[in-house]
């Protein structure tokens, strides 16, 4: 009787397998390691520095815009496919000197960091530029100048020195 007792206990008795909660948890930092290691190979970044140097090149445009009516000064902005840099004339006596074409004088920002930067590894721009802005804002373009990066096309208004963003 008593074995035939046993026999019932073991027959109730379920087995219950599964993960322990340590192995769980292994196996979860294991794939977060992969997928923080493996997603920028399978999603590129391209298109965010596209268009965060398209927007940066914008605001350049306008700020060497603004700096030549709030100087007086000639601003000169010169983009190609390495990059952009915004220079001003030398000043004589407290005024613009004119007659200097040396462009010798680099445009800083309020926070004393330069107007200039050098386009992010992979991104291109399809065009370049030399435009002068004089103290009203206008620029010596004879057309306007459109300025692609990448899948973005900012145009720089000839007449009114206006930075159009579609």
């Amino acid at each position: 009787m008593e074995a035939l007792l046993i026999d019932v206990r073991r027959a109730n008795q379920v087995s219950i397998t599964g993960f322990t909660l340590v192995e769980l948890v292994v196996v979860i930092v294991i794939v977060g390691v992969l997928a923080a290691v493996a997603m920028p190979k399978f999603v590129g970044d391209r298109s965010f520095q596209e268009r965060g140097y398209f927007e940066e090149l914008a605001a350049a445009l306008r700020t060497a815009q603004k700096t030549a009516v709030a100087t007086g000064c000639p601003v000169r902005i010169v983009v190609d496919a390495a990059g952009y840099a915004v220079t001003q004339q030398q000043a004589a006596s407290g005024r613009c000197d004119i007659s200097d074409m040396s462009w010798s004088v680099p445009v800083r920002l309020p926070d004393g960091e330069l107007l200039a930067a050098s386009a992010p590894n992979g991104v291109t721009v399809n065009s370049s530029v030399t435009a002068i802005f004089d103290a009203l804002g206008t620029t010596n373009l004879g057309a306007n100048q459109p300025l692609s990066i990448g899948a973005h096309t900012l145009v720089l208004q000839a007449a009114s020195g206006y930075v159009d963003v579609p």
